[in-house]
């Protein structure tokens, strides 16, 4: 790579699991243009999120450290206006960067380093969705249940029909506006969407591109509560499993439509490539697709995210890079926290890639796609969300993954012998060597007293203000004047939704 620092594009899905993907191996979801993408780019097969929430994911992944090192505990707290972010290092490296759609800042701090934010927020941005611990796993902030399945189907218009369609407005004419009028500078654009965030709902042109009887089942069934590890039966009472009823046809709409909407986003993907052709700069450009977290669709009876269970944090990551021949395929564990070092890789012409104010947790993923190997082969993710009552965390290393959960039995499982999770291997002749070292490698730097401690403090002041003034300010982000009364704000994201589905159905009464 020589001459001028390639622009970067990155597209981030909301939700959106890997495992559902035809490049890493569903025969059913059709993704042409993320397949296109990867005809000049690198799948990377295992990649992970390092946290399955949506506001410490982001921010880990903007920031390039795990969440507990910058105190992103959960999906209603603020990160550091303090904490350098990818967009402050390239803006360092004179690049001009710029945030299109959803990323879920809280607090003050609404851009974290972005030259221009050019899209409201979708989400709230106070302290509305903080979790309490002491109330226990079904103090639901967000009003998340299993309606989102029930009530699956087809729609007309939604919420995240809505805000999509401006993101892609948004993106499409920046890149022409970046190619018009920003010339002398390289770029970043982060166009972040949505879908295919529950709930499951898509419009007949996507539901049409599946044969509804052929949508596949999950090829784990529900497990019972009682024999459930204390980490998913948490989450099964967060999400509000015990009050509705979930059909198998329920199932299968529900995963109906989450196919479509994931070619939805697999459109808006081809239109932002179709621009940048036109505008003759696809060989200036380096584009990254990926996605916050995942989806359990289904598999082992659970839904949502919050697991480490490999539907839930497992992403999709295709990474083109102009000017680097790259293999097609990267089989190592790489994670977002990688994200920022790339980037950094790629905007140094010299070589000489600056020192990071604070190292970060992550690697570039440029050697990589040269076909090195040279990197250690491990990935972590972290969870203090709302669903769960204490700090949980998960490193894999090669093919196995260990799951400490505090206070509770640990888990640990070989995925190339059993990748749908169901043999646990604690306590296995033959695994005690390798059961010692990923729970010292789980606990290194990590100290899950104290983390549980500090989360405990967080939750009360944060739900104390929010009692205290009732939400405000609000702080989320507003690009349009009366954005705020369009979107989700001060309230259950559940019920907002709800109300913008056209036509609207009535909702499914709780199980009493």
């Amino acid at each position: 790579m020589t001459g001028k620092a390639p622009n970067i594009l990155v597209v981030q899905a909301d939700q959106m699991t890997a495992l559902a993907l035809s490049l890493y191996g569903h025969t059913q979801v059709k993704t042409p243009h993320l397949e296109r993408l990867a005809g000049n780019g690198t799948v990377f097969e295992n990649a992970y999120c390092n946290f399955p929430l949506c506001v410490p994911s982001r921010m880990s992944m903007l920031a390039g450290r795990y969440a507990n090192a910058i105190s992103m505990w959960d999906n209603a707290i603020e990160m550091p206006a303090s904490v350098p972010t990818l967009a402050h290092y390239l803006r360092d490296r004179d690049y001009h960067t710029v945030l299109c759609g959803k990323m879920h800042f809280i607090g003050p701090d609404q851009v974290h380093g972005f030259n221009e934010r050019i899209t409201t927020d979708i989400y709230p941005a106070n302290f509305a969705w903080t979790p309490d611990w002491i109330a226990g796993e079904r103090y639901r902030p967000t009003g998340i249940n299993l309606r989102a399945v029930v009530d699956a189907g087809l729609c007309v218009r939604g919420l995240q029909i809505d805000y999509d369609e401006e993101v892609e407005f948004a993106g499409v004419q920046k890149l022409y506006d970046l190619a018009r009028f920003n010339k002398d500078k390289p770029f970043l654009l982060w166009v972040s969407f949505t879908h295919p965030h529950s709930p499951f709902i898509t419009t007949r042109r996507y539901w049409d591109r599946y044969d509804h009887d052929a949508v596949d089942m999950p090829a784990v069934p529900p497990i019972d509560v009682e024999e459930m590890d204390v980490m998913s039966r948490w989450l099964y009472y967060a999400h509000g499993g015990d009050l509705h009823h979930v059909t198998d046809e329920h199932v299968r709409n529900a995963r109906h439509a989450y196919y479509g909407m994931c070619s939805y986003i697999d459109d808006k993907l081809g239109h932002l490539l179709d621009t940048l052709e036109d505008l003759g700069i696809e060989d200036d450009t380096a584009v990254v697709f990926t996605s916050d977290h995942g989806e359990m669709l289904g598999e082992r009876g659970q839904w949502f995210k919050q697991s480490f269970h490999e539907w839930s944090v497992r992403v999709p990551l295709i990474v083109r890079i102009p000017g680097l021949q790259p293999v097609p395929r990267v089989p190592e564990l790489v994670s977002l926290v990688d994200l920022l070092p790339t980037f950094l890789d790629v905007a140094t012409q010299d070589g000489d890639v600056p020192e990071l104010v604070t190292p970060a947790d992550g690697n570039s993923l440029v050697p990589l796609m040269r076909g090195e190997a040279d990197r250690r082969n491990q990935v972590v993710s972290e969870y203090t969300g709302e669903g769960v009552c204490a700090p949980c965390r998960m490193v894999r290393r090669g093919h196995v993954k260990f799951i400490y959960t505090h206070g509770h039995p640990d888990l640990m499982y070989d995925l190339e012998a059993d990748p749908l999770e169901l043999d646990n291997l604690i306590g296995r002749a033959g695994y005690a060597a390798v059961e010692r070292e990923l729970r010292e490698e789980v606990l290194r730097d990590w100290d899950p007293g104290l983390i549980h401690d500090a989360c405990l403090r967080s939750q009360k002041e944060r739900l104390f203000i929010h009692k205290s003034t009732g939400g405000e300010p609000g702080y989320a982000y507003e690009y349009r004047s009366g954005d705020g009364e369009r979107f989700v704000r001060n309230a259950s994201a559940v019920g907002t939704k709800a109300r913008a589905r056209y036509p609207f159905v009535e909702p499914t009464p709780f199980v009493r």
